[in-house]
This record gives C-alpha cells, structure tokens and sequence, in this order.
C-alpha cells in the first residue's frame, strides 16, 4: 500500500509539473513567435514606406531584429511588368519563381499574409495602375523557433529529470508518516489480537469445563475464572476506547480550574498500601496550591498509571518518590524509582508510550496490557503538556509538565 501511494504521490507531482512547464513553455513560445512576426512585419512596413516615399530603393536593404538578419526583396508592379526594386536575394528578376511567387501572392485577396509553399511574408500596397510588394524569407524565423524550442525541450527534458528524483525524494518524506501510523496500526492490531485471545481461551475453555461437569458439582470456580477474564477484557477494551478517542480529536471531558496538589495528594493516599505491600516505601513532596486547566479524573488517571509503572518495575525495596512543583510558566511532576542499577536503555525510552510496548517483552505475565502510559500520554496531550521518561545509573524518572493555570 505505502509503494502505491509513493507511486501516487510521485505520478501526481509529475503530472503537474509537466503541466506548469508545458504552460511555461507554450507561452515563451507564442511570445517569441509573435516577436518574430512583429520583426517580418517591421521588415515589410519598412522597405514598402521607404518605396512609396521616395520611389527608389537602396540596395542591400536589410532589417536587424536584435541579432538576427531578415532577407527581403521588393518589387513594383506596372500592368502586367513586374521590376524587382531591391531587396537581398540576387539574380530573381525573370525567373519563374519570381513569377510562381507573384502569381499566388496577386491571387489572394488578403493584403497581408504567408506564402507557406515558399516560406514567405508579404505585404502589398496599391495605387491604381502600380502595384508595391514586400516579402521577407521565414526561414530563419522558422530556424530561429526550432532551435529556441530544441533548446527548451532539452531544459525541460533535464527539469523533468531532476524534478522526478526529488518527487522520489519527496515522496519518502511525505509517506513517512503513513508508513509509521501503517506499521502502528498493523502493530496494535496484532497486539490487541494476543491480548484478547489468552482471556477468551480461558472463558471458552472454562465454558467447556462447566458444559462437561455433573449439574450437582457447582463449579463455581470455572464460573469466577469466567468473571475474571471477562473483567479483564472489559478493562481492555475500555483503555481501547480512550485511545480511540484520543486518535479521533474526542474531548471526553470538561477542562476547569484544578488543583493538582489535591489531585496528587489523593492517589499518593491511595497507593501509600500497594507500596508497603510491595515493600517499596512512597516519599513525596508536594507543593501547596498548585492549579493546572484539566480534568480532575484525567489527572488522577495520568498520577495513577506513573506511580503503578513506579511500584511495578521498581527493584526490590526499592524507594518510589513523587514531586510536584511549579515555576513561573509550568507545572512539574516527577515520579521515580529506583532500579536496582538497571536503567532502561535509551533505545527503548522513547518506545515506552507505545501502546502495547513493554521494555521486557513478556506478555501474559504482567498485570497490565501495555496501554496505561499511552492513555497518559494521550491524555497529556489533551491538556497541551508533555510527558518524558529518562534512566540513568541511579534512578527511572517519569516527568510530567503542564502549562500553569494563571
């Protein structure tokens, strides 16, 4: 899909920038083809002005259109005697195609115009009995365009050429991001699909169990495997859910005035016994009035997953700490733990907001499914802060800043 849509991308930047040049050119064209006429035709106003004032003619005549010379001749009609006046062209006079050329010229009616079978501009004037002709030779007008587009085919040969390698270039660039959010879709689909299958093998197979056992026996420990597994894909489809809606630009709730101290002293209370079950003591240190533009749910749902994720992956004893503080423009938020002198790699930092991703790659074992820093970061997005994840030899640090509530 991502190679028909460089294809695309590169078809359609090609067929448009052979229509901008051929337009180009087509007008450079008919301009320099209008110039030209306009110089054959001051060619002929000239030397048939210059006839009728003076009634002599000077031999060797020519006109200079910039850099380019124009043959002409002249010639003067008395009844039925036709006089070559002048011109450039020599030994015409009493030759039949002086005569070929006269002939088709005095059998138009235009006074003006194009012999074509002679490659020829004239112009006729007359006065009664006398007759006054100029023709101009188009050969090197007609040179003069076939070589200007020779040349102008060629510089558009070459610009189609480098412009096809950067529309290639380009097309890499623009379809990046498709290809990421491609692979990211096939990715979350594939981990989605692994998630669910372990519970819906548990119910089926649970199911079975219950189908196959005498009604006497109750079991109502399948039945609580059932209820188990069920709950845990609700709660999956659920965080499902809040990402979908975060991909969608679905504002879910009402942003207000916030105080995130509040909001960050309540889920320290909350997780105060998980972590002295766990055996991992929880500091904290908690500024005072700090408000924050948010959702009070949201917020205390972004706090929970950090201090989860520090409880969990936490090394054994190992202190979780928590820190709220503000400056003049943002709001900070850190929790950490320590990890036993195993920090995350930093190829792995900027992956652990991925939905699904796990630093350790083991699936099944673990409580969660991989998606609660994803909600967090999406949810932080939502309030137009940021979140960070760092390691180094002492400690992991889950940074969290928001814009200050002014």
């Amino acid at each position: 899909m991502i190679r028909k849509l460089r294809r695309k991308f590169v078809l359609i930047c090609m067929a448009m920038v052979t229509a901008v040049l051929a337009v180009v050119f087509v007008s450079v064209y008919l301009s320099a083809q209008r110039s030209i006429q306009q110089s054959s035709e001051a060619v002929l106003e000239r030397v048939i002005q210059e006839a009728g004032s003076s009634g002599s003619f000077r031999p060797g005549l020519s006109f200079n259109a910039g850099n380019i010379q124009l043959p002409y001749f002249t010639v003067r009609l008395v009844g039925n005697n036709a006089y070559v006046t002048s011109g450039t062209y020599s030994d015409l006079e009493n030759t039949e195609t002086l005569k070929a050329i006269l002939t088709t010229c005095i059998e138009l009616e235009a006074d003006a115009g194009v012999l074509e079978q002679y490659g020829m501009r004239y112009l006729r004037q007359s006065n009664g009995m006398l007759t006054q002709l100029a023709f101009v030779d188009m050969s090197m007008e007609e040179a003069t365009l076939r070589n200007m587009m020779g040349a102008y085919l060629q510089i558009g040969a070459l610009a189609l050429a480098l412009l096809l390698g950067v529309s290639v270039l380009l097309s890499f660039w623009a379809t990046r991001p498709v290809e990421k959010a491609w692979q990211q879709q096939r990715q979350f689909l594939s981990d989605a699909s692994h998630e669910l299958k372990t519970p819906l093998t548990v119910i089926l197979s649970n199911a079975e169990l219950m189908e196959s056992a005498a009604l006497e026996e109750k079991p109502a420990r399948w039945a609580d495997n059932i209820h188990s597994e069920a709950r845990r894909m609700r709660s999956l489809v659920e965080e499902m859910l809040t990402l979908a809606r975060g991909d969608n630009m679905v504002r879910t709730a009402v942003l207000s005035d916030v105080c995130l101290s509040e909001v960050a002293m309540d889920c320290v209370l909350l997780f105060e016994p998980v972590a002295f079950e766990a055996g991992k003591p929880l500091e904290y240190t908690i500024r005072k009035d700090v408000n924050v533009l948010g959702d009070p749910d949201g917020l205390k749902q972004i706090i929970s997953v950090l201090l989860d994720n520090a409880i969990k992956y936490s090394c054994p004893g190992g202190i979780i700490r928590l820190t709220l503080d503000q400056n003049e423009r943002n709001v900070r938020l850190q929790v950490s733990n320590d990890h036993g002198g195993n920090p995350i790699p930093a190829d792995v930092l900027p992956h652990l907001f991925q939905r699904f991703y796990r630093a350790d790659t083991s699936r099944g074992e673990q409580s969660g499914f991989g998606l609660g820093l994803s909600i967090a970061a999406a949810m932080t997005e939502e309030l137009k802060g940021t979140i960070k994840a760092e390691s180094d030899g002492e400690s992991t640090r889950f940074i969290l800043t928001l814009p200050l509530r002014k």
